[in-house]
């Protein structure tokens, strides 16, 4: 089994300071790792809306890297720091990123994350065979 990272030059940083890919190519998939809504200053916006829309722009730039488009994705998991607080703004952000065929979904409520001010993280999977 070969795999390859897909490493955005806007995202270096995954993998120089935490040594992990923003995304791998393993048997026809793409496995994006979490991506936050920090700002490229590695600050968080108060805007929820803000957050949301940084985390989304990470993926597409993983995407586009990997040549594939937002039809590519087929699972995402968003987990959440006061869901209930921002669902409705999360909802209105993700229904701008996600087409069809849209991807499967799954939200979570978590206490935390590693870095202070996150209040959401966003995990994803694409097919790398979409036409």
């Amino acid at each position: 089994m070969s795999s390859r990272s897909i490493i955005p030059s806007d995202l270096q940083g995954y993998h120089d300071d935490w040594r992990m890919s923003p995304g791998v190519i393993s048997n026809g998939l793409l496995f994006l790792t979490g991506m936050t809504g920090h700002r490229p200053d590695g600050t968080f916006a108060a805007d929820p809306e803000e957050q949301f829309s940084s985390a989304f722009a990470k993926i597409d730039s993983v995407l586009s890297e990997a040549g594939l488009g937002r039809s590519a994705l087929i699972e995402m998991t968003s987990y959440h720091v006061g869901l209930q607080d921002h669902v409705d703004v999360f909802r209105s952000e993700r229904d701008k990123f996600v087409v069809e065929p849209y991807p499967a979904w799954t939200a979570i409520e978590v206490a935390g994350f590693i870095t202070p001010g996150a209040i959401v993280e966003i995990r994803a999977v694409a097919t790398t065979t979409a036409p």
